[in-house]
Formats: structure tokens, C-alpha cells, sequence
């Protein structure tokens, strides 16, 4: 029986899709551009994502290719990519940043247009459809991560269009996997309890504060050290995860790692709960999307009864970067900022800048990524903090928005 056949079956029943059960998303995706891309190729993506993602494209021996994006999403601007990028590339990588979803449907059929393929990265945006079909079950193939959304802190699944395909994967990501640890997995298990219990005792804030002082958080700033010279050097031994791993194993040490049956029997459990924690998260977006910092994308969606950003609301505030400190003094550690965007990050050695990178920047600096299992508290804290809403420039401004600066508390 295959490995993980148990969740990847619960999983397909949920998506309609043949499933390959992953110890992470980034092993997935990694599964799914060597499937699906020569090495070389070009491929299609947003420069607002998360640098394990470039590290992950990277290791697939691919160039990455920034796109221009939406000032209030971040997510591919179909209509801004120009032609001649178009017919230059071999593949697109959707984001559906925060679980907003990509302009997925103008993505894919202009994939089809061209012959190349779609893949998703659906790390952010399981449970999510677009008029009535599942993100994940657009392109030939979506990475989705358990960790986002059922807290298990591990766990992935790679959903392809047929049996035959599956099976294929199931044996590149065999000889891929790392022997299971007792140790590993004990570890895997008790991450996701002993972050409950960092919560649910309110240490949030000392404990984050004792993890900077000690030194033990592996990214100093939003983005890890690129380290561009040993980089340059792990591209001569491309496609290849091993001379990556430094940067892809950041923050996931055993992305590769198989999973005993202890961590995967709490999996299940955990993916058992999904329909409970969604509409949770639901919840909390429909109540963030009312407040000054939402963005008209967000808000028209709400009330509109569109597809909603599950994993994450992106907010735009004005002082990000100092407001994220203060966050943490309200018990509230903001992650999954993603700034600079990977052109300015890695650089034209390492990827294709966009030919327009103003809304990336823009974007990528003002966004401030709310937990809606969290909205009470984040509103609460951002009107004590007085916190002022952030606007694009007026000429990527699609409507005049009013100034909605919350009023100062009481007895302020």
C-alpha cells in the first residue's frame, strides 16, 4: 500500500483529484516541477511569495520569471504580463497569496493557449473555490499544505489528474524521502500542542521574545540570508534538492522526512477538522474585511459572497514594519510577510525582475498579513495603535478609496 494512501485518499474525496501524500508542500511542488518542466525552463511567477518557494524552483534547475502583480493582492496581473513574456515562458506557478486566489481562471486558459502548463501552489488556499470549483483542480497539478490550516505543523499533498500520474509521483517521491526518526517524529507530533498551549496560556509575547534573544529563529529579518555566492554554486548541480536543502529546510527541517504512523494518525485527526476550522476562518475574514485597513478587493469579496482569503487576511497599513513589532506586545507575532519581493531579494542573476515591479514593492511593504482565527485581537490592536490605512499610488488605484484612519480609543 502506498505510503500515506490513508490521507491522500481523504484527501482526493475532498478535491475530486488524485492525491500523493507529502511530509511537506515544498517537497510537492518540487515533485510537480520535475514532473512537469525540462530543466531550464522558464516559469511564470509572483515576486510577492515566500523564498523557500524560489529555492524550491530553483532547485528544479528552473528560471524564475516575476511577474507583475495586483497592487491590492499581490497575485499575477494576467493583463500586465507582456506578450513577449508570454511567449517566452514554459510554465506558470500560481500563488493564490493568503488564500486569495490567483486570477486562476485567465490563467489557465491562457496556459491552454500556449500549450504550458499551470501548476498550483495551493499552500494557502485549501478549502477555497472559484465559482464553484476547488483551487487545486485548475492546472495539472496543486501543492497543498496541511501546516496552514489544521495547525499540524507538517504534512503536504501533491493533487494531480490521473491515476497514472499519481503513481509516477508516488515513486520520484519515494526515492526523494529521508528515513522516518522516532525522534523526528515525536517532534512533529508535539510542535502543534506545545504551540496550543503557548496561546492558550497567553506567552506569546515572552516567548517570542526569548526565542530573538537566544538566537534560535533562523530568519532575522522577513527574508532569510540568500548567501548569493554558494547559491551561484548549487545551480551547477541542478535539479537537485541536496545542494538547496540549506535554504529549503528553513523553518521545516524534515520536509523530506517520512513520517512514521504517530505523526500521520494526528494528520488525520487533523484534516478531520478542516471543515470545522474553515468555517472559523471564515468568520474572522468576513469580520476583518469590514475594517478601515481591508482593501476594496477584500471588501467586495465579502459582501459579494466571492472566494475569501482563508489562511491569512492582507490587511494594508501604513508603518508595517514598526507596527509588527508593536503586534507582539498585543500577543500577536505577524508572520508570512514576504518583502522584499523575490526580484529585488535575489536579483537579476538568480531571477527575471518584472517589468513592472512598483506594485510588488508597494504591495509587499504595506501588507500586513491577519490571522482570522485572530480577528477580535488583531482589530482590537490595530485601532489602539491607531493604525492608518495604506493606499496605492493613485495611478494603480482602481477607485478612489476614503480615508477610513480609525478614531483613537477612549481616554487616548
Amino acid at each position: 500500500m502506498p505510503y500515506g494512501s490513508r490521507l491522500a485518499a481523504t484527501m482526493s474525496r475532498r478535491l475530486g483529484r488524485e492525491c500523493v501524500y507529502t511530509p511537506s508542500a515544498r517537497l510537492a511542488l518540487y515533485l510537480a516541477l520535475r514532473r512537469w518542466c525540462r530543466p531550464g525552463a522558464r516559469v511564470l511567477m509572483s515576486p510577492v511569495n515566500d523564498d523557500v518557494i524560489l529555492f524550491v524552483v530553483l532547485a528544479a534547475g528552473l528560471r524564475p520569471v516575476q511577474a507583475p502583480v495586483s497592487p491590492w493582492d499581490g497575485n499575477i496581473d494576467p493583463a500586465a504580463v507582456p506578450e513577449s513574456t508570454w511567449r517566452e515562458v514554459d510554465a506558470v506557478l500560481t500563488t493564490s497569496l493568503y488564500g486569495m486566489p490567483d486570477r486562476i481562471v485567465q490563467l489557465r486558459d491562457r496556459c491552454e493557449q500556449l500549450g504550458i502548463p499551470l501548476i498550483e501552489d495551493a499552500a494557502h488556499a485549501i478549502g477555497t473555490h472559484v465559482d464553484g470549483q476547488p483551487i487545486g483542480t485548475f492546472g495539472k497539478a496543486a501543492a497543498f499544505s496541511l501546516s496552514k490550516h489544521v495547525a499540524a505543523m507538517a504534512g503536504g499533498f501533491l493533487a494531480v489528474e490521473d491515476a497514472r500520474t499519481r503513481r509516477e509521483l508516488e515513486l520520484l517521491r519515494d526515492d526523494l524521502l529521508t528515513p522516518a526518526r522516532l525522534k523526528a517524529d515525536l517532534a512533529a507530533t508535539l510542535r502543534p500542542l506545545a504551540r496550543s498551549t503557548v496561546r492558550a496560556l497567553h506567552l506569546v509575547r515572552p516567548t517570542w521574545r526569548t526565542m530573538q534573544r537566544l538566537g534560535v529563529l533562523e530568519r532575522d529579518d522577513f527574508r532569510m540570508p540568500l548567501h548569493a555566492p554558494r547559491l551561484a554554486l548549487s545551480a551547477h548541480e541542478a535539479p537537485n534538492l541536496l545542494p538547496y536543502d540549506p535554504w529549503i529546510r528553513v523553518d521545516l527541517h524534515d520536509y523530506r522526512a517520512r513520517h512514521g504512523r504517530l505523526v500521520r494518525a494526528g494528520l488525520n485527526l487533523r484534516l478531520n477538522l478542516l471543515d470545522e476550522n474553515l468555517a472559523a476562518r471564515r468568520a474572522g475574514v468576513t469580520l476583518l474585511a469590514g475594517t478601515p485597513w481591508a482593501s476594496p478587493a477584500l471588501r467586495d469579496r465579502a459582501v459579494g459572497n466571492g472566494p475569501l482569503p482563508l489562511f491569512r487576511v492582507p490587511l494594508l497599513v501604513e508603518g508595517r514594519d514598526e507596527l509588527v513589532e508593536r503586534l507582539v506586545t498585543h500577543g500577536i507575532v505577524t508572520g508570512y510577510i514576504y518583502d522584499p519581493p523575490l526580484d529585488d531579494y535575489a536579483g537579476a542573476e538568480f531571477v527575471e525582475p518584472s517589468p513592472d515591479p512598483g506594485p510588488a514593492r508597494w504591495f509587499a511593504s504595506h501588507v500586513l498579513p491577519a490571522d482570522p482565527l485572530l480577528a477580535r485581537k488583531v482589530t482590537k490592536a490595530l485601532t489602539k495603535e491607531r493604525t492608518r490605512t495604506a493606499r496605492p499610488p493613485t495611478p494603480t488605484s482602481p477607485k478612489a478609496v476614503p480615508d477610513a484612519t480609525p478614531p483613537a480609543p477612549l481616554g487616548q
